[in-house]
């Protein structure tokens, strides 16, 4: 009988979240025949008295699991040989700093479950944390414009926001922006913030987590293709908030003049080029919750924030980057953070950046697991999807080749190393290994 177990999650002391919840796992006991361990966590948003109710034996550590639940990424060091791995471990793009750690799988003997890659067979993601990426990464740029906006002297309604992890919920955090954008309808903005326009890059789950949250806000939404006019016009109501979605047809044009097209952009995209720079002189706040790789061009470069600042048209003051893509779709990204210390300050002249939010510059919000700071709601949320699975995952037989092991079929497009072996689908991740010593 192969057991499970819900590992202590260590990125960082922000780090909450649990993969299954005490509700979800008593379910899959009474489903499955298997004994369910958790490892003791001084931090874990659900109490051991929660999973211990629910049918799980708590443990020092993760020695007792056949197959190991996480969310984020397990120190190299920790890793132990002949297990079953499922968490986000940031390896399908190469990245360089999990390269070891992948190799210590594959060396181990172990098995790697990936949760961004289990898909349904249209390539569908089924299970994630995204659209709470979305709302904790509005609430916190909302908190930390706040915040700046109070050291310049200026006094708003924001200066009651809280960052996400002083909220309980989502919703509870909606409901509080809501009494905050009433005293926006009641007294309006100070004339140095109007107009107060943001700009979200995407429309998906991210996107989609952040409208929710803005729209507890008095927004007006502004197509971006009358952002100039709009801008021009001058006919600005402080008592307003004007929010603008841009879809990749507004970001990109064929670098030959063709008519854009969605699909092609997705298979050529070095076939494209950036068009974002039309629309920064209008924006005050951005937020990127679009997918990016580095086939993609990049959004925002420093070229271009320098090029408008010297003109003297860079009304930029904040950056929420939820994508956090460290040198990528927002170049000027050079380093993720921690909800700690969630924010630095971007100088385009200088290309450079300072610690803190307080003081000139640019904010960047980059914490790269924004979801960890409403770990109730998001842990709910991505237990609910991953549960179904793991019936199928304790009864397999990964003795057998991958085809005949009875994964389902969602699982086995997700194993990017099976039994100490890249799967086919993955071998192109040979070429990351191949330097390592």
């Amino acid at each position: 009988m192969k057991s499970i177990l819900i590992r202590a999650e260590d990125k960082n002391i922000w780090e909450r979240r649990a993969p299954l919840v005490p509700e979800d796992l008593a379910k899959i006991l009474s489903q499955v025949k298997t004994r369910a361990f958790v490892e003791k966590s001084e931090k874990r948003f659900f109490k051991e008295s929660e999973y211990q109710a629910a049918g799980a034996e708590i443990c020092q550590n993760m020695e007792k699991g056949d197959i190991i639940f996480g969310v984020k990424e397990i120190p190299k060091e920790k890793l132990l040989d002949n297990k079953t791995y499922l968490f986000f471990s940031h390896t399908i793009k190469g990245q360089k700093e999990n390269m070891p750690m992948l190799k210590q799988i594959i060396k181990g003997g172990s098995t790697l479950i990936d949760y961004e890659k289990i898909t349904d067979e249209k390539g569908r993601r089924l299970v994630f944390f995204g659209r709470f990426a979305g709302d904790a990464g509005a609430i916190d740029i909302l908190w930390l414009m706040s915040q700046r906006w109070k050291g310049k002297g200026l006094k708003t309604p924001f200066e009651r926001c809280k960052q996400a992890l002083h909220y309980h919920s989502v919703q509870e955090a909606h409901d509080h922006l809501e009494q905050i954008g009433q005293k926006i309808i009641e007294t309006g903005l100070p004339a140095e913030l109007n107009p107060l326009i943001i700009g979200i890059l995407g429309y998906g789950n991210v996107s989609k987590g952040a409208q929710y949250i803005f729209d507890a806000l008095p927004t007006e939404r502004i197509e971006p293709q009358q952002l100039a006019e709009f801008y021009a016009a001058g006919s600005f109501d402080p008592h307003k908030i004007y929010l603008t979605i841009f879809k990749e047809e507004h970001l990109v044009e064929h670098k030959e003049g063709r008519a854009f097209k969605l699909q092609d952009y997705y298979q050529h995209p070095e076939n494209y080029r950036s068009i974002f720079d039309q629309y920064l002189p209008y924006l005050s706040i951005l937020v990127n919750a679009i997918y990016w790789d580095a086939r993609y061009p990049r959004f925002v470069t420093w070229d271009s924030l320098a090029q408008l600042q010297a003109a003297g048209k860079l009304r930029l003051q904040g950056i929420a980057d939820i994508t956090c893509d460290v040198n990528g779709s927002i170049e000027c990204n050079v380093k993720a953070t921690d909800s700690g210390n969630p924010a630095y300050r971007v100088h385009p002249e200088s290309r450079s950046i300072s610690d803190g939010y307080l003081g000139d510059g640019i904010v960047l919000l980059a914490v790269d697991n924004l979801p960890s700071e409403l770990p109730n709601d998001s842990s709910r949320f991505f237990s609910q999807q991953l549960s179904p699975f793991v019936p199928g995952i304790v009864q397999a037989d990964l003795s057998k080749p991958l085809e005949q092991s009875r994964l389902p079929e969602e699982i086995k497009r997700a194993t990017i190393v099976y039994n100490g072996q890249l799967t086919d689908t993955y071998k192109y991740l040979e070429q990351y290994l191949t330097d390592l010593t």
